[in-house]
């Protein structure tokens, strides 16, 4: 229950925060939609202490602006290899995936893919390995080196 209630609150504050429209009317649709949300979780019975979002509220927003300024800065570098194409070397490989859960797994590869010049091609559960394709040696050296797996464990509370 505590999942539910917690899963409510976060829908409803970002409901609230990125509507901006505050009419009867649509506070009405809002509580409906969060309603609706929570009723498929509950019945699909996918909420539990691995996916409760009060575990992951405060550190979710960091996350996110860390991965946006992740973003910017490959934009920038793809943005300079396209000017210089002599440094495009595209390459295949497998990276290590240290999370324990699936939801980190997941949050691993779709932060890689999220990112320019760089996108996961294959997860496999069983090796615990992502196959990813990169652009540059120097991207692909990025993900090697595990920054962003780091803050991938980071925000699941692990480091």
């Amino acid at each position: 229950m505590r999942y539910l209630i917690s899963l409510a609150l976060m829908l409803a504050i970002l409901w609230l925060s990125i509507s901006g429209v505050y009419k009867p009317l649509l506070f009405a649709l809002g509580a409906l939609s969060v309603a609706l949300v929570v009723w498929l979780t509950e019945r699909m019975e996918v909420l539990g202490a691995e996916h409760d979002p009060g575990t992951l509220s405060w550190r979710l927003p960091v996350y996110w602006c860390w991965l946006v300024g992740q973003v910017i800065l490959a934009n920038i570098v793809v943005a300079r290899a396209v000017f210089n194409p002599e440094t495009i070397r595209p390459t295949i490989f497998n990276a290590a995936i240290p999370q324990r859960t699936p939801v980190g797994r997941v949050t691993y590869g779709n932060s890689i893919t999220l990112t320019p010049g760089t996108v996961t091609t294959r997860l496999r559960h069983a090796e615990s390995t992502l196959e990813v394709h990169a652009l540059l040696p120097a991207t692909a050296a990025d993900i090697r080196e595990g920054g962003m797996s780091r803050k991938v464990d980071w925000l699941e509370g692990r480091a």
